[in-house]
């Protein structure tokens, strides 16, 4: 078998090699056990991953500790301890590291939601603003612009409430709350016109309001 080389500099690189090698595949194999013993897709699939996970660590671990010992005993001792120590390192970090991983992909689902929901928010204040900026509404239905109206002045909290979430810059707005504002800025329009008797089926769209 093909042992290292038993010149000092050469053997040190050659050890150097063989610890990074090890370092590295019990780190990720761990956490990746970890990752999907983890996941919600079921005992038995995170089980089965975790298995393969640990089976490919081990699949590189032990051959480098093998061919170390067979050069220098203590080497292999060295990288075994190596071996568990990033092992250790994994269990410890992966619980921080998923949690970030979850954080950050919630917060682009929210960003992805978010902009859906900003489309239908202008959509929403187009349809209200033609009750208070075209006179015709304004004649036809009187009651979407009366805040004594209980359906009105929910009406208008929830245009404010969605206004304070919405971002006021370029940049996706990353609250979470944003869109479930958004659902109730539009209920309480529907509920408002609803009161009002007004049938949004049988109006124009907010783009020609004013035609």
């Amino acid at each position: 078998m093909t042992s290292l080389s038993d010149s000092g500099a050469l053997a040190v690189w050659q050890f150097l090699a063989l610890a990074v090698l090890v370092v590295g595949a019990a780190f990720i194999s761990v956490y990746f056990a970890r990752k999907h013993l983890a996941a919600q897709d079921g005992p038995s699939e995170g089980a089965d991953g975790a298995f393969w996970d640990v089976f490919a660590g081990l699949a590189v671990v032990v051959p480098a500790i093998v061919l170390a010992s067979f050069t220098w005993p203590w080497a292999g001792l060295a990288l075994g301890m190596l071996a568990g120590g990033a092992a250790l390192a994994a269990l410890a970090a992966a619980p921080r590291l998923l949690r970030r991983q979850k954080t950050r992909r919630a917060s682009r689902e929210t960003q992805l939601l978010n902009a859906a929901a900003a489309a239908r928010h202008r959509n929403a204040l187009a349809r209200w603003q033609r009750y208070e900026l075209d006179p015709r509404f304004s004649i036809d239905y009187p009651a979407m612009i009366d805040t004594r109206r209980p359906e009105t002045a929910a009406l208008i909290r929830a245009i404010k409430a969605a206004e304070r979430l919405g971002s006021s810059t370029d940049r996706p707005c990353s609250d979470a709350a944003y869109a479930p504002a958004v659902d109730r800025l539009e209920h309480a329009l529907a509920e408002a016109e609803r009161a009002a008797g007004v049938n949004p089926a049988a109006l124009p769209g907010p783009d020609r309001a004013h035609n």
